[in-house]
């Protein structure tokens, strides 16, 4: 098996209900956290992480998507015309160059584990990475998808982002049950989706972030509707940890939940304390109408 990712897939064909009527247009994934929308951070992740083809499986209300990644020669046109060199490059480095992308259909709404199962003919018999755009990770020293490509070059087989959430939200992910045995690191001994809080095997969630062997491609095909009448890669995973070791990582870094209101309204907020442009002017904003205190805390 190569041991180098080189394949992601961004699974953006949801319709995006919790932000209607924003969404009614726009793909969820185009938000903006400041100034560049939530699936660019996601493509930007992954390209820093080694992967050179960028494999999104859309729906036919998503062509904002392609538009993004692809060239808009128009815009690079008046923008070397007016002598914008700044914004130039910034446009015409959405993609960098050597990274490729392709734009898979999902036919239908039945799920991850579906997504992921349409990407199968561009990722062939390769392991490769899944990143959820909406789920936002502002990483430490190196972004989660790095992290993971770490692990996963020292052990070889599926690894699955998580983080700790509180055991009454155990009902909003897929759930692990895990044996710590290095730092961060957890021998997966099963998964469960959306488990009742009473009945979680643990609170350690998958959290938006996979790399997987091309194994999973062959269960999801015989994977029957679980939660929700949906295809659940969850499901998938289940079955594969009969078969391989799977490996949950607790990354280093502070996940964004930007599928929700009051996650996104966060990210925005601590993405523009950073922002070398805005960071200035937003913190003193923050202190005259918030106090110092609270500007400060969030600041540091």
């Amino acid at each position: 098996m190569k041991k180098k990712i080189k394949k992601a897939v961004f699974p953006v064909a949801g319709m995006g209900t919790r932000f209607l009527p924003a969404t009614k247009a726009n793909p969820k994934e185009m938000l903006p956290i400041v100034d560049k929308p939530l699936i660019q951070y996601a493509a930007e992740e992954a390209i820093a992480a080694g992967c050179d083809e960028l494999i999104f499986v859309t729906s036919s209300s998503k062509r904002a998507i392609e538009d993004h990644f692809d060239k808009n020669y128009e815009m690079e046109n008046e923008l070397e015309k007016r002598g914008k060199k700044a914004l130039l490059k910034i446009v015409r480095e959405v993609v960098p160059k050597g990274v490729s992308c392709v734009y898979v259909r999902q036919p239908e709404a039945l799920g991850l584990g579906h997504a992921v199962l349409c990407a199968k003919p561009v990722v062939g018999d390769e392991p490769f990475a899944v990143i959820l755009a909406d789920d936002l990770i502002d990483g430490e020293d190196k972004n989660c998808l790095q992290q993971m490509v770490s692990v996963f070059r020292y052990h070889s087989t599926s690894v699955l982002g998580v983080e700790e959430v509180p055991h009454t939200d155990t009902d909003k992910y897929g759930i692990v049950k895990a044996d710590l045995f290095k730092e961060r690191l957890h021998r997966v001994n099963g998964i469960v989706e959306k488990p009742n809080p009473k009945d979680a095997p643990s609170n350690l969630a998958v959290v938006g972030r996979y790399i997987l062997t091309p194994r999973i491609f062959d269960l999801l095909e015989t994977t029957d509707r679980g939660a929700g009448g949906e295809i659940q890669l969850t499901d998938a995973i289940a079955r594969l940890l009969e078969e391989e070791q799977v490996l949950a990582y607790q990354f280093k870094g502070t996940r964004y939940d930007c599928g929700s209101k009051l996650g996104y309204l966060m990210a925005t907020v601590e993405y523009a304390l950073k922002h070398k442009e805005l960071s200035e002017e937003f913190s003193a904003y923050l202190n005259s109408r918030f106090g110092e205190s609270s500007a400060a805390r969030k600041k540091a």
